[in-house]
């Protein structure tokens, strides 16, 4: 067998704006498996800014893994040895199951990918002015989103209320489900008090109100709060299942939020689904701006667990040049049209 990576950039339509600032474009890695018979292929999704794994030598890391690859290691001693890379983890993962699968590119097989069934997903709201972000809410409702993410904490509170507040005299919350995502912009001094203000419109939940690793701050925030907080960067470099126990015990969150690209793939993820539900907290999952490629793995193991929620995938359409794929959004769900083909190059 022989294993290699190719970095690619996808570029943003238009700049993308979070409370970590804006988004003009994203370097990506997929790494390539190639046997006589197939070849497999896998996102490693490293997020700058945001992974654990953003260090200097993440290349020399990857050149590494194919190095290993090529001499025969085994998967399985491979992935635990990238503990701290949790993004080549999740690339390492996709790139055998896709080897070992009868398509390249469907690795669960499922009514999803067969086209039988979709996905409901959240329709995302980008950070920007008030005008932008108006247009964006009226374009996914238009779309026929019935859970929108707005993301919040880069334009003043009071903005952001009266978007919110606009969608809540149109639609009720049992017409459209309202999620906000701070991505830590809150201080711990005035969470509280917002989340109090932000209940008022009924919203389904809050991701990230303050910024991680205020694990006292934020399981006071979680005991008082009149609104269900979800964890996301909070569970980024939390490792070993003792420390993943104590985080859920500790804040004890209503959801988690999972990104397999930041937590170690499909055995990341499902190490802490079980440990949510041992906990009694809720969970979804949510890409973390893969191409198509990843997109397209996480969505299929997404329908496998069965979860009744939206989920956060409709992030394929944020490039200029990303995979075509057969992933299509419509009606606020994510499908898969068999008919449609794949145009990765290698």
């Amino acid at each position: 067998m022989k294993a290699e990576f190719q970095k690619h950039i996808l570029i943003f339509k238009r700049p993308s704006g979070t409370s970590r600032g804006v988004l003009n474009t994203k370097e990506t890695y997929f790494l390539v498996l190639k046997n006589e018979e197939s070849f497999g292929v896998g996102e490693c999704g490293l997020l700058r800014g945001l992974s654990i794994d953003d260090l200097p030598e993440y290349e020399e890391e990857l050149k590494g893994v194919c190095e290993n690859i090529d001499l025969g290691v085994n998967e399985a001693n491979l992935y635990e040895a990238l503990q701290e890379f949790p993004s080549i983890q999740f690339g390492l993962e996709t790139a055998f199951k896709s080897l070992n699968s009868k398509n390249p590119f469907e690795i669960f097989s499922s009514e999803f990918t067969r086209g039988e069934a979709s996905i409901p997903i959240n329709g995302l709201v980008w950070m920007g002015d008030k005008v932008f972000m108006k247009e964006q809410i009226s374009e996914k409702l238009k779309q026929g989103f019935t859970c929108i993410k707005m993301k919040i904490g880069a334009i003043d509170f009071k903005t952001e209320l009266e978007l919110l507040k606009s969608i809540r005299k149109e639609f009720s919350a049992s017409e459209v489900e309202l999620r906000a995502d701070a991505n830590g912009a809150f201080s711990p001094k005035e969470a509280l008090e917002k989340l109090k203000v932000l209940s008022d419109l009924q919203l389904h939940s809050i991701e990230q109100p303050i910024k991680q690793g205020q694990w006292q701050e934020m399981a006071r925030l979680c005991e008082e709060t009149p609104l269900a907080i979800a964890l996301d960067e909070e569970l980024i470099g939390v490792f070993s299942e003792e420390e993943k126990n104590n985080l859920l015990n500790t804040i004890k969150p209503q959801f988690i939020i999972l990104k397999p690209s930041l937590i170690g793939g499909f055995r990341g993820s499902d190490r802490w689904i079980n440990l949510a539900e041992k906990h009694n907290a809720g969970w979804w999952i949510t890409s973390a701006l893969e191409s198509n490629v990843g997109l397209s793995a996480i969505s299929q193991y997404t329908f496998t667990k069965n979860s009744k929620l939206p989920q956060g995938l409709g992030t394929g359409s944020l490039y200029t040049n990303n995979i075509e794929s057969p992933l299509r959004v419509s009606n606020g769900a994510l499908h898969y049209n068999q008919n449609a083909n794949w145009n990765f190059q290698f």
